[in-house]
């Protein structure tokens, strides 16, 4: 059997990715694929603890420790889950992987991109996806529909609409460098229509 699929869903708050993973997931499965769900943070026993550190903890954090946690979480999720998984064939749908601290850890926290980038390549020997869908939306209607389904915002949440704007920017600036690995949607667009074109680049994928 082949090597399987690593899809990666990327976006700011409120933006859809859980919504469009598990339809793309239900659409898989119902065509008999594998699918291995991961996350970061918080992937793995060990991603857990880390999580509850870097997004839960009071009181301050300096960026680069920030960075690094981010990388030491995605170092034991790719060893324990995704490769396994990609090495039996399977297809991982994962929430945010190394672009999320790019734009994060790196243009939010005003960090250097790059050495935040390659800080995670590194820690992952430089494991890339064969997808990642950025969903795009800006910053106040992220917000917004954060602010709908949120009692409790975490460390990154929490942070103000500069930040979030540095995220955005980043994300695009990432995705127009490396067109090829990203499929850019509007995040605005119907659950429908977003899915659908999702399917159809995934479709691509397994031709």
């Amino acid at each position: 059997m082949g090597r399987g699929l690593f899809l990666t869903f990327e976006g700011g708050d409120g933006s859809g990715k859980s919504t469009q993973s598990a339809l793309l997931t239900g659409w898989l499965t119902a065509a008999g694929r594998t699918v291995v769900h991961a996350r970061e943070p918080g992937g793995t026993e060990l991603g857990l603890e880390l999580r509850e550190i870097v997004l839960h903890r009071r009181g301050y954090i300096a960026p680069r420790a920030e960075a690094l946690i981010y990388a030491a979480d995605r170092a034991h999720n790719i060893a324990t889950v995704v490769r396994p998984a990609l090495e039996r064939g399977d297809i991982v749908i994962q929430d945010r992987y190394l672009d999320s601290s790019v734009a994060y850890q790196g243009s939010g926290r005003v960090l250097d991109p790059g050495e935040v980038r390659e800080l995670s390549l590194w820690a992952t020997e430089r494991l890339l996806p064969d997808l990642t869908i950025l969903l795009d939306l800006d910053v106040a209607t992220g917000r917004g529909r954060l602010d709908d389904s949120r009692t409790r915002y975490d460390r990154l949440e929490a942070e103000g609409a500069e930040f979030h704007h540095r995220v955005r920017e980043s994300y695009l600036a990432l995705a127009a460098a490396e067109p090829e690995r990203f499929l850019v949607l509007d995040a605005t667009a119907s659950i429908e229509e977003l899915a659908e074109r999702i399917r159809d680049r995934v479709s691509v994928l397994l031709a």
